[in-house]
């Protein structure tokens, strides 16, 4: 295409394009029909000029202007509690269902490595003493040590808060960062499993294990469930930079990173509920198999959500984007 030929040809509709937006609130109604019709076709040249003859300037001018005419056609949407309502019954649970491909197999790696590691520090004396001296180990590991005052070491309300930042801003580094074909998840993900390993490892030394699940499980399945989420969301987002499938890149970057966005959302609601159960009830005086069974019913209740809701909504057609209307429009590529 000869881009001077086609600007030439064209640059009378943009430039009408542009007065009807400058004075929309007093079109005819003749006049608001044609700003619809300028509006499709720009969008229409800005597709062919970026498929065949990208040129930065001519792209940013019609990129800008026609988000103008969309804003002018579809008006500016708000908002509302049936939004919110929607993102958790369909968006939510649909990308999460979506994407269990591939957090289930990163839920199983990482808990398999988590073992792995913390057989090898517990097996391995040196190991352990490569870690701390041994009298720090001992204060780690004793009835009353680190381990245990760990969750009752600053007051319920301040400490769940804290641990809530903390691992949302972990899910939101996988979600986001993913993009960068995975590799800042993978780092994430190990240092997880990394803490998690060392403590199996030198409770397991000191013939503790059992405090230390009774003591990791009320929080952590919700807790770790919510970080393979996002991880695997993240390896999803990282993959689809390397294979996009029928869908242009850049499209396929934007739906899914719109989905992770909403993730990010979804899952910090995941993440202050289990929070709130490693404030409140890990550290309280419930017998283990409560404090346990009050995690199992979480971590139950989430799976049900995702696979009860989620498949429904994925049955549907949805897949965790916005609605159709929020999304920018798409114009066809040039062959």
């Amino acid at each position: 295409m000869d881009l001077d030929v086609f600007v030439t040809a064209h640059r009378a509709e943009w430039d009408r394009l542009e007065e009807l937006l400058r004075r929309r609130r007093r079109l005819t109604g003749a006049e608001a029909d044609e700003l619809v019709a300028l509006y499709q076709r720009t969008s229409t040249h800005l597709s062919l000029i970026q498929s065949t003859a990208p040129d930065p300037a001519l792209t940013g001018r019609l990129t800008s202007l026609v988000a103008r005419a969309r804003s002018a056609v579809t008006g500016t949407r708000r908002a509302t509690w049936q939004d919110v309502a929607r993102f958790f019954t369909v968006a939510f649970p649909a990308a999460v269902y979506r994407s269990r491909r591939w957090w289930i197999p990163t839920a199983l790696l990482s808990t398999l490595v988590a073992v792995l590691i913390g057989w090898w520090i517990g097996t391995h004396p040196e190991i352990q003493a490569a870690i701390a001296a041994p009298e720090q180990l001992r204060e780690m590991t004793r009835p009353g040590g680190q381990y245990e005052t760990y969750y009752s070491s600053n007051p319920a309300a301040s400490f769940a808060a804290q641990v809530w930042t903390n691992n949302a801003q972990a899910a939101a580094i996988c979600l986001i960062f993913g993009a960068f074909l995975g590799i800042p998840v993978l780092w994430v993900l190990f240092q997880n499993m990394l803490n998690i390993g060392i403590g199996i490892g030198l409770m397991t030394s000191a013939g503790r294990l059992d405090v230390f699940l009774g003591l990791i499980l009320p929080h952590g399945l919700l807790e770790l469930t919510a970080v393979f989420v996002a991880a695997g969301t993240g390896l999803r987002l990282g993959w689809t930079v390397v294979d996009p499938g029928p869908r242009s890149r850049r499209t396929a970057l934007a739906e899914e990173g719109r989905a992770a966005i909403g993730m990010a959302l979804g899952l910090a609601a995941v993440l202050f509920v289990s929070g709130v159960i490693e404030g409140f009830v890990t550290p309280s005086g419930l017998p283990t198999w409560a404090r346990i069974t009050i995690g199992v019913v979480a971590e139950l209740a989430f799976l049900a959500y995702v696979y009860v809701l989620g498949a429904r909504a994925v049955r549907r057609g949805e897949a965790g984007d916005v609605e159709a209307a929020d999304r920018s429009a798409e114009a066809p590529l040039a062959a």
